[in-house]
């Protein structure tokens, strides 16, 4: 399993902005529907919100997804646990409990230290290959949302057009027909904001959170593995 465990920074200035993450989170779900989320985001205590998603291809893209738009959003630490979580789950995160649990919890203490130019964190596994595997993704974690933030606001509003016609035949030709601009002023506004080169990584994040979050035997196969090797 994925846990996010999201908190605000700088609460007693800017107010309590828990209630606009979570609108902002249940719309990236697709109101809680989306392929992956197991869990959804909800206030666990405080000004911290988490959510609890699956380690395979869909719930590993969703939180690539989710980290990159709670880093643009701003003023969030963000702590992903990869690894087992104790099962069944009960209805609500906060409920819940198992290594994965503990890490996001490590995760977003990390995330907070200062001097993190990117407030993400990664935690996996304590062993090889997991902890090699959740350094890797969060090192390429922090390197798109380092990218995202140079972004002018010109690089998003080409990036946030394009999104919103993706389905289109010329995707970038009614993008600048809804800027205004030309296909050339577009295409520049992308290069320029490195979308390419991000769209081709974000596949890699997502196998990497993938990949530690599955890399780790659940509890009961250790305890099924003992018993057995007791008899």
């Amino acid at each position: 399993m994925l846990v996010l465990t999201v908190d605000q920074r700088g609460s007693t200035r800017r107010g309590d902005l828990v209630p606009a993450v979570l609108e902002l989170l249940d719309a990236a779900t697709e109101g809680r529907a989306a392929p992956g989320l197991v869990l959804p985001f909800e206030r666990t205590v405080g000004d911290e919100v988490q959510g609890v998603l699956a380690a395979d291809d869909a719930g590993a893209r969703l939180a690539v997804d989710l980290v990159l738009a709670l880093l643009r959003d701003g003023g969030w630490s963000v702590g992903v646990g990869a690894g087992p979580v104790d099962e069944p789950l009960p209805e609500v995160s906060r409920a819940a409990s198992g290594p994965a649990f503990v890490r996001a919890r490590a995760a977003v203490e990390r995330a907070k230290a200062r001097g993190a130019a990117v407030p993400v964190a990664v935690v996996g596994p304590g062993d090889e290959p997991g902890a090699t595997i959740a350094a890797d993704a969060e090192a390429l974690l922090r390197l798109l949302g380092a990218v995202a933030a140079r972004r002018t606001g010109a690089g998003w509003e080409a990036i946030d057009t394009l999104a919103g016609h993706a389905t289109a035949s010329a995707p970038q030709r009614a993008t600048a027909r809804a800027l205004g601009v030309s296909e050339q002023a577009v295409s520049q506004r992308l290069r320029t904001a490195l979308w390419a080169e991000e769209e081709a990584v974000r596949p890699l994040a997502a196998r990497l959170l993938a990949a530690a979050g599955t890399v780790e035997r659940p509890r009961e196969t250790y305890d099924d593995d003992t018993q057995e090797g007791g008899r």
